[in-house]
């Protein structure tokens, strides 16, 4: 492939350092609010790249933001590098193999994403100090997008609150202009108090806590039935009283994860919810307190700002993955079902191919998508300002996130590449709209047209803070 891009040799410049990056990272996973060392290695790069430091940015240790150059419009590119539990693989090896039995691994591929956005926030950098264009270019390090929330807490710091436009991208295993669908979401744990008693020799003094836990869950399975289609709501148990059956459960606690098409969705059903434990607790005479743990908006698209990276993903094209490539995501492919394989087309409103190993294709702007959506908190980023996200492939079609499969393809060739074509395509429209202050006027004006309809209201409460596992850390 030819660099026809200026940006894109910037990046090529530096690929290897950010490969490096990536792979520490994912040397080291840490889950969300405790990613001590993979901050401190974004940290570090940036340092390195002469970027201007803004570290425990929003009050939140392993929060990092970079910014380099003068005046001008403000572009920034997020990045992520947090892992999720439970996930720990041996890279590189076709089939499930833990490094530490129960360990966290990168699931999602934050490795990857943090690093080539910092890699095309460093290109950009270095163009802007090559041309003498007045601009900045900001990379947020963005810990906790796994059930944290941390740019929703950064939106309401006022992080974003002079941004022109925000740029990121999401490894996946095909490549498109991501269309903005996601769902807001709020994650609230409630916490039943009652009274202890022996279970055999006094039941009736006893209110059991763990009973209206479990009333609870039933009234919301019932709920179930009456609520738009498209909502979600799930459910783990984080206190479920104590291991002994003969002690009536004094206390227990139910996270539940509340999913909508919308914040007003949102609100509504979450209404509902707290009903539904309202009830649970005058069944069981107990009493119930909330509180919410975190919360996240839904994704805003933005046409102009999706027009202008299309233009840099077509200009750029596919992933340039090899034979040796195609080999391992075969073998990844044999621990796939072809439900696997066919959802990922369904995504990008295709036909299944079940003979294509990697994604050879950019996929259209204008296309019918189908399939599941989860949620993010670039939703909240992209309600404070214009934003634009990528999927760029770096794993086998059909790969299933937060799984083991993900986690083994996580250092692998064809994930270096579809990383750095990731920053090449973000560092592509972050020039766009540098130079293009129509597509930034209209960016702007398509943002505040929705804001003028919906007005933002943050689904955190303001007295609501992040939990900052990282100091204990």
């Amino acid at each position: 492939m030819k660099n026809a891009d200026a940006v894109w040799d910037l990046v090529d410049a530096h690929k290897d350092a950010f490969v490096a990056l990536s792979d520490r990272v994912f040397d080291t996973p840490e889950t969300l609010y405790a990613e001590v060392r993979s901050c401190a290695a974004h940290a570090e790069m940036l340092a390195s790249q002469g970027f201007r430091l803004t570290p425990a940015a929003a009050g939140i240790p392993t929060a990092v933001i970079g910014e380099a150059g003068d005046g001008g419009p403000v572009i920034a590119i997020l990045g992520e590098y947090d892992a999720l539990p439970g996930l720990s693989q041996m890279p590189g090896v076709a089939e499930h193999r833990p490094l530490v039995e129960g360990g966290d691994g990168h699931g999602c591929g934050h490795n990857l994403l943090g690093s080539a956005a910092l890699l095309a926030a460093t290109a950009i950098k270095d163009w802007l100090a090559e041309t003498g264009i007045k601009a900045r270019v900001r990379y947020y390090g963005c810990p906790a997008e796994e059930g944290g929330a941390a740019k929703t807490y950064m939106v309401r710091a006022g992080l974003f609150d002079d941004v022109d436009a925000a740029i990121t991208w999401h490894p996946a295993s095909y490549t498109c202009v991501d269309h903005a669908n996601s769902l807001a979401n709020t994650r609230i744990d409630f916490t039943f108090t009652g009274r202890a008693a022996h279970a055999a020799g006094a039941p009736e003094l006893g209110r059991s806590a763990l009973d209206a836990v479990e009333l609870m869950n039933v009234g919301v399975n019932y709920l179930r039935e009456h609520m738009p289609d498209d909502a979600r709501i799930h459910y783990a148990y984080l206190d479920a009283g104590g291991t002994a059956p003969n002690v009536v459960q004094a206390r227990a606690t139910v996270r539940q994860l509340i999913r909508a098409r919308d914040l007003t969705g949102l609100r509504a059903l979450v209404a509902r919810v707290q009903k539904v434990a309202a009830g649970a607790a005058l069944m069981t005479e107990t009493e119930v307190a909330t509180q919410v743990f975190s919360g996240v908006s839904n994704l805003l698209g933005n046409r102009p700002l999706e027009e202008a990276m299309q233009r840099a993903l077509d200009a750029l094209g596919p992933v340039p993955f090899d034979a040796a490539d195609e080999d391992f995501a075969r073998a990844i492919r044999k621990t796939l079902t072809e439900d696997d394989i066919a959802a990922t087309f369904r995504r990008i409103g295709m036909e299944p191919d079940y003979e294509k190993p990697l994604c050879d294709f950019i996929a259209p702007l204008d296309r019918r998508s189908m399939g599941g959506e989860g949620s993010t908190d670039v939703g909240d980023v992209s309600w404070a300002v214009p934003t634009v996200q990528a999927r760029v492939a770096t794993c086998a079609i059909g790969t299933p996130f937060h799984t083991w499969q993900l986690t083994a393809q996580g250092k692998s060739a064809m994930a270096h590449k579809g990383m750095v074509h990731a920053a090449k395509a973000m560092a592509a429209t972050a020039r766009i709209l540098i130079e293009e202050p129509a597509t930034r006027s209209a960016a702007r004006e398509a943002h505040e047209r929705h804001l003028a309809r919906t007005p933002y209201i943050c689904p955190i409460p303001d007295d609501v803070h992040p939990p900052i596992a990282a100091q204990a850390a």
